[in-house]
């Protein structure tokens, strides 16, 4: 007899009791940032130094970083709720994106949030579709250290929460 199906509500609900750090993936689009919060992503090597974010396939981000073969990861300290919220607005604009920021560039010029707790430029090796997601895989070509005393911005149970 085959199993029973998941009810995907029950999964959602479920999930969410997964505590996930929020980190903003940075990437160009031509001229154009594109930004988005996320909250799959891990370190899956340390040798070489791997990483890997997932991003709903069907996504501008998703598609702006795969053309640029490349995009940094900014893990979120726990006052930056508020870009998680501003990067996690569905059909957020395309230009302006990122004003009013205090923003550094990567070698390849993509963002970094001022005041994040480390950040990860990663270039793209593998793009593996998952269900609807595309998960981008690859190896960490630059990173850096912001606030490392200060805690994590992180989601559980569907809302932002701090640790302490």
């Amino acid at each position: 007899m085959p199993p029973a199906p998941i009810d995907q509500d029950r999964y959602r609900r479920l999930s969410d009791l997964i505590t996930a750090g929020l980190a903003v993936m940075t990437t160009r689009q031509g001229s154009h940032d594109v930004a988005v919060t996320v909250d799959s992503y891990l370190d899956v090597s340390y040798d070489p130094p791997t990483m890997l974010v997932a991003l709903y396939g069907m996504s501008r981000a998703a598609e702006a970083a795969e053309e640029a073969g490349h995009f940094c990861l900014n893990v979120l300290a726990e006052d930056q709720q508020d870009l998680a919220d501003r990067f996690g607005t569905p059909a957020s604009p395309l230009i302006g994106l990122l004003s009013g920021l205090e923003i550094t560039r990567t070698v390849q010029g993509d963002a970094v949030l001022d005041g994040s707790l480390a950040h990860f430029a990663i270039r793209i090796e593998q793009a593996v579709d998952a269900a609807t997601h595309r998960l981008l895989i690859g190896p960490v070509t630059e990173m850096g250290e912001g606030r490392a005393s200060a805690g994590p911005a992180v989601r559980f149970a569907g809302e932002k929460h701090d640790l302490c």
